[in-house]
């Protein structure tokens, strides 16, 4: 019997959920939070409920159906980043009321993926399909932050990393857990990370020619010190 990684936790009228997992359409082996088990287990009580995230994300449709019951939720949601929300997990992070991020933690959100097989007429389908899946996961980042669809699609499609502070900034949380400093001093700019800048970053520092030829450089000591430089 596998541990299930996600508990609430009562104390009182209030109630506390621990998110520690990847989110599924199904269970099978008993350590992924699903709609089913999550509706059961929200409308076990009532009162102010808290959840506290630590997932890398999953079914976008599962975590869509799980987003749903907390905005459909009578009592207060708040949300608490611990450690990583990224992908599907984000999309259930925007469903709080208010959302607290630690200082050491991170979101991720990026475009969102499927496998497809088939004829060409299917790939369309599929492309299709990853295009109005996009469009329904904006519009609830779009509500949470009230930033525009095109930054918000352009944040997508390079797979944006941000730390508490970004978070903060781009309106995906509310604030910062443990923050000592006077809140009504602006929050210094954060830095968003971006896979594709990464690589833009390391491709600009490798030689011309093995740019243009595509030849690896095969002096490991040479390519440290052009990461380096």
């Amino acid at each position: 019997m596998n541990k299930k990684f996600w508990n609430w936790v009562r104390n009182g009228d209030d109630r506390t959920l621990y998110l520690d997992g990847a989110i599924a359409e199904e269970t099978w082996f008993g350590d992924e939070v699903t709609p089913k088990q999550f509706k059961a287990e929200l409308l076990s009580g009532n009162g102010d409920i808290t959840i506290w995230i630590n997932s890398p994300g999953g079914d976008v449709f599962a975590a869509s159906q799980i987003y749903n019951m907390l905005m459909d939720y009578k009592g207060k949601v708040t949300v608490k980043i611990d450690g990583i929300a990224a992908s599907a997990a984000s999309v259930i992070a925007m469903a709080g009321g208010e959302v607290l991020m630690s200082p050491v933690s991170m979101m991720m959100i990026h475009n969102p993926m499927t496998i497809a097989f088939g004829d060409t007429e299917e790939m369309e389908k599929a492309i299709g399909m990853l295009g109005e899946v996009k469009e329904s996961i904006i519009n609830a980042y779009e509500l949470k932050t009230g930033l525009s669809r095109v930054k918000l699609s352009h944040l997508m499609d390079v797979e944006s990393w941000f730390n508490a502070k970004k978070a903060v900034e781009l309106g995906f949380a509310d604030q910062i857990m443990f923050w000592q400093a006077d809140k009504s001093a602006p929050i210094n700019e954060g830095a968003i990370f971006s896979k594709m800048a990464v690589v833009n970053s390391l491709m600009s520092k490798l030689p011309r020619k093995e740019r243009q030829t595509g030849k690896p450089i095969t002096d490991l000591d040479r390519r440290l010190e052009l990461l380096k430089s």
